[in-house]
């Protein structure tokens, strides 16, 4: 008989096509908001006025800002981060941004939590796996304060509690997550998108798309998730090819964030497989952005899963749209419309690199939890190769 838990996350409200302003003095207001933290992105922060823009009606409440966020979230930015946190004794944190932007407060809310002030100090609170492979997963107390989100991708980060991080020593990524980590409310708004790249855009809504099939295919699928991550695939698909056509349809970005929305339930709900697992070492050892970890490793590992997830996969295939074609096939092809990279080797890395990858990826916990099951570091060779 079927059985498990399913977990909400602390989170309060998600507000939808209003302008991000809107929604930030709203979320302040309501919070009674008195020292409002702002962290987003050197971009976004300096070369456009969305930022300013977004704060407008709460300036009056800002104490300080840091847009010192860098891609892959490594450890020394995320104890920057903290301190400054701690010297203005903030109590609200709104992040604006992407995935990066989102984890860097995660991450640096969990040494809040904590009271850690080094990168040495980090290392007793991120996941790892034993050499027995068993998982463990500290919990931090909650932290002092809260963060709401306007996110800028489609990387689902503001949907989780769980927060990636680089040990730049060793090029290794590490989860980190605590109860109140993720953020307590989420403003989507498609117009702030409008200054993110294209490549950005379009290859985060392919790491929704990743969220989405490696929760169908999770050992431990969840009903709820597996309803919502059906619907997501359909929303994905729709938008990002109509994004194609028309990068200004406001519509069409709104409907790739609720898709996203949608393909993030499964995140810390289900175990993911070897797509995210490999796209976190690929990530941290090269410096490959993990919208294009997915391009490049989803459809290779949804391939190599294909006997054990026959069922799902076909599910997949119909809410993509083509029922009789396999599911990999239309996710390559999609990838490849939107001309992002579907193999590793047009990434620039070395196939002679490969066999380094696959040892670092074997200490990601989702590749111990991929459904067709990986024991031995040959086996994430054998995918790195096909996808290669």
């Amino acid at each position: 008989m079927r059985s498990g838990v399913f977990n909400f996350l602390a989170q309060d409200r998600v507000h939808f096509g209003v302008r991000a302003a809107e929604g930030i003095g709203a979320e302040v207001a309501q919070r009674g908001t008195k020292r409002l933290f702002v962290v987003t992105s050197r971009s976004l922060n300096r070369n456009t006025a969305a930022v300013a823009e977004a704060l407008a009606p709460v300036q009056d409440r800002v104490v300080g800002l840091f847009d010192e966020c860098v891609e892959h979230t490594p450890r020394d930015t995320v104890i920057a981060l903290t301190r400054r946190l701690r010297e203005t004794r903030c109590d609200l944190i709104v992040s604006i941004g992407g995935g990066t932007v989102i984890d860097t407060v995660k991450v640096a809310l969990v040494c809040l939590a904590e009271g850690v002030d080094n990168v040495d100090a980090m290392g007793a609170w991120h996941m790892r796996v034993n050499p027995d492979g068993t998982r463990v997963t500290p919990q931090p107390r909650l932290p002092p304060c809260r963060q709401i989100a306007v996110p800028t991708t489609l990387s689902g980060a503001e949907f989780s509690d769980l927060g990636g991080c680089t040990d730049t020593r060793n090029g290794t990524k590490q989860g980190y997550t605590g109860s109140h980590v993720g953020a307590a409310a989420v403003i989507l708004d498609p117009r702030i998108t409008l200054h993110t790249p294209q490549r950005l855009w379009l290859s985060t809504g392919v790491r929704a798309l990743d969220h989405a099939v490696e929760s169908l295919c999770s050992i431990n699928a969840q009903p709820l998730v597996d309803a919502t991550s059906v619907r997501a695939l359909a929303l994905l698909g729709r938008a990002l090819t109509r994004y194609a056509t028309d990068p200004q349809d406001l519509d069409a970005r709104l409907d790739a964030q609720m898709g996203a929305w949608l393909a993030s339930m499964g995140i810390r709900r289900t175990e993911y497989g070897a797509s995210h697992g490999l796209g976190h070492a690929l990530g941290a050892d090269s410096g490959v952005p993990h919208g294009i970890t997915s391009c490049v490793l989803l459809p290779t590992v949804m391939r190599y899963n294909g006997e054990a997830c026959a069922t799902q996969l076909a599910e997949v295939a119909a809410a993509l749209g083509d029922a009789r074609r396999p599911a990999a096939d239309q996710i390559e092809a999609l990838i490849a419309r939107l001309g992002l990279p579907t193999r590793i080797g047009q990434l620039g890395i070395e196939r002679s690199r490969l066999p380094i990858l696959a040892d670092k990826g074997m200490a990601i916990p989702w590749v111990r939890t991929n459904p067709r099951k990986i024991e031995r570091v040959e086996q994430l060779v054998e995918i790195l190769e096909a996808a290669w």
